[in-house]
């Protein structure tokens, strides 16, 4: 609810902000550069009152209203430029462009105002907005709630730093003991329980922010912890010395007054996973389009290969453990899995012949548009497991609960590399691709994915 309203306090001021920069824009461009008499027009009126949600779609696309409550100042005038920069080009070809004029360098005169208008008022609501935000954060009981994990010397270190820090903006609602040792915390800070206790805790405190107080030698408990926090909601901060475990996933940052390595949630930009997901729409909805004459005749060869159902539905972990309904073309018979769950393998009797040319194609996948334009997957990310099989692997490699912090995908690079895994192994290593595209993931990867998984429709070579 807080969050809501301060989005809601922002974008009124950018909504406000807009609306006066093309007032001021328009009467300078009339007195200053036309040397006319101001009068506002229908240009004018249709300016203040259309052009700022021009402007409010930009700064969603950027993502300027995405984890509002973590804006600073510097971040907000980064933001400011980049999309003042981009959206006057954007302007300047749309509406400026087709203007008259006395002369060409009058279109110079006209971007460069309305660059600076729009920058000056906009920032300047802006950072005063930030300001605002930071002082209520700052004040006590708004800030960040904070859990620490471990209760040892190093524990009551970053504790007293964090505490000491003039800009100091984390609530720390208490610690978790880790062993029967690290108990020096409890005379400062509440003590809510025990390792175990973790997940309960998260929950009741509403936690958002994490430190882990554990010594760098302890890898596996470390490693089993952030799988068990890392949902891609909470903040989770580890000791320095840390750093050669999670080379490559995290980056070093000073932290109020405080060394620590902050895990990074997520590597693609958030106006790349609005682009993402506008792909995923768009693709989907043309494809379903196109695809119409080959549904029907998959379709039909379904229906003559075996009896049974055309489309084969099976519950699927998607993002945030929601499970889902995955649609497929039926490419087993129907009694396949009569003894339980069962991966299929080379040779698989229980597979269909046109069952087995789908999947070398991987045209039993087209279905799941559907599942993309519904919003339960994408068009690349990882493949999405049963829960009998993700309780396997989970207890074997906790860090696959990463892969569930996103849309799964009808492909992604594991699926080009393996295919379908026939073995908990075989989806092990498959997980491993999975986790690295999570670390890399870019469009340009998303894209290169893609243009693999055509290869592989065209030239039959799936598994």
């Amino acid at each position: 609810m807080k969050d809501r309203f301060w989005i809601a306090f922002l974008i009124c001021i950018d909504l406000l902000s807009a609306s006066s920069s093309w007032g001021l824009f328009f009467y300078v461009r009339q007195v200053q550069i036309e040397g006319q008499s101001f009068h506002a027009d229908g240009n004018f009126w249709m300016g203040v009152l259309l052009l700022p949600l021009f402007w409010l779609l930009f700064y969603i696309l950027q993502g300027t209203y995405h984890d509002i409550r973590r804006l600073f100042r510097l971040k907000v005038l980064n933001l400011s430029l980049a999309a003042t920069f981009f959206g006057t080009i954007v302007l300047f070809f749309t509406l400026l462009l087709d203007d008259q004029v006395r002369a060409y360098q009058n279109y110079y005169q006209l971007t460069i105002w309305l660059f600076i208008i729009h920058l000056s008022i906009t920032s300047f609501g802006r950072v005063l907005f930030t300001t605002i935000l930071i002082k209520y954060i700052k004040a006590a009981g708004h800030g960040f709630k904070t859990l620490i994990i471990g209760g040892n010397e190093r524990a009551i270190e970053i504790y007293q730093e964090l505490l000491s820090a003039p800009n100091m903006i984390n609530h720390f609602v208490g610690f978790l003991q880790v062993n029967g040792r690290d108990n020096l915390l409890a005379p400062q800070l509440a003590h809510l329980g025990k390792l175990p206790d973790l997940e309960t805790v998260l929950e009741a405190q509403q936690v958002e922010e994490v430190i882990i107080a554990i010594e760098s030698s302890d890898h596996d408990r470390l490693q089993s912890i952030i799988a068990r926090i890392d949902n891609g909601k909470i903040r989770i901060r580890v000791l320095p010395d840390m750093y050669s475990i999670l080379a490559g996933s995290v980056d070093m940052t000073n932290i109020y007054g405080a060394l620590l390595i902050e895990i990074n949630p997520d590597v693609m930009p958030y106006w790349q996973r609005a682009v993402k997901r506008l792909m995923d729409v768009v693709i989907s909805f043309v494809a379903l389009l196109f695809l119409i004459p080959f549904f029907i005749f998959s379709s039909v060869a379904v229906k003559l290969s075996s009896p049974g159902p055309i489309f084969f539905l099976q519950d699927r972990v998607g993002r945030d453990g929601k499970r889902f309904k995955i649609i497929k073309f039926r490419t087993m018979y129907t009694d396949a899995e009569k003894a339980g769950p069962q991966l299929s393998k080379e040779g698989d009797p229980r597979i269909t012949p046109i069952g087995r040319f789908m999947r070398k194609t991987r045209l039993d996948e087209f279905p799941q548009f559907f599942n993309v334009l519904l919003g339960q997957m994408s068009l690349v990310g990882p493949r999405p497991e049963r829960q009998f099989y993700i309780d396997q692997i989970v207890a074997i490699e906790p860090q696959y609960m990463h892969l569930t912090r996103v849309r799964p995908g009808i492909t992604s690079w594991g699926q080009v590399k393996y295919g379908y895994a026939e073995n908990v192994d075989q989806m092990l290593q498959r997980m491993k691709f999975d986790l690295i595209y999570m670390k890399n993931r870019t469009l340009a990867l998303d894209i290169k994915i893609m243009f693999y998984t055509v290869i592989i429709v065209f030239k039959a070579q799936g598994k």
